[in-house]
């Protein structure tokens, strides 16, 4: 009967971890910066002559692009909703031709350091992971 002590203590430490609740954001409000993405598998890294840019309400986006030497330009708006560790996104204008306007999105996101990493399937059945990083 040695091992119930052991038993015990793998018992203490499961039950008191279920009263962990990881910290949960209500809003990606700020700027955040296109830092790259991984599409379908294939890696693509942000570049210098082209800054991408969504600032965040508590329920909106806007996204702006900026090529080298101009002025940023809209090119998105949208809504979007968090909830546990799903981020729904609308697109609700778009200055582009676009498959995803009026198409709520769910993303799984999370935010490492000053990084917003959103993982989903796009409706075409695309696999998504965007980087995003804080600028204020």
């Amino acid at each position: 009967m040695r091992k119930f002590p052991g038993l015990a203590l793998i018992l203490a430490v499961f039950v008191l971890s279920s009263f962990y609740q990881p910290k949960r954001i209500k809003s990606l409000k700020g700027t955040w910066q296109y830092a790259g993405d991984i599409l379908n598998g294939k890696k693509e890294d942000a570049t210098a002559d082209l800054v991408l840019q969504r600032k965040y309400t508590d329920t909106d986006f806007t996204a702006y692009f900026a090529e080298k030497d101009s002025l940023p330009q809209k090119y998105e708006t949208g809504t979007y909703k968090l909830t546990n560790d799903t981020c729904f996104e609308t697109e609700t204008w778009s200055g582009f031709p676009s498959k995803l306007l009026n198409i709520t999105v769910g993303y799984h996101y999370a935010i490492r350091h000053d990084t917003l990493i959103l993982t989903g399937v796009l409706p075409n059945g695309a696999t998504t992971i965007d980087y995003w990083t804080k600028v204020k």
